[in-house]
């Protein structure tokens, strides 16, 4: 697998909780998405593992090709095109 799955093509609005630990995934094969469950174990992807320093909302890109991982950049516009 050299590419991520799309998994979404608009971005998940998450409220991230001050001193909490988060991992995006970023292989695309997560049932818990915006999130990492495993399931990229056997491929060479691993998730974006964060802690949140403030309560704050953030917009998680979905499928995958974002810049700045595991924030949405725009990327999922140009996805078809």
């Amino acid at each position: 697998m050299d590419k991520p799955k799309i998994a979404g093509v608009i971005p998940e609005t998450i409220l991230l909780e001050p001193g909490e630990t988060y991992a995006w995934c970023s292989c695309g094969l997560s049932n818990d998405q915006p999130f990492c469950n495993g399931a990229h174990k056997g491929t060479s992807f691993t998730p974006v593992v964060f802690k949140s320093e403030f309560k704050q909302q953030a917009n998680f890109c979905t499928c995958k090709l974002t810049s700045n991982p595991p924030y949405c950049d725009g990327a999922h516009l140009n996805i078809g095109r």
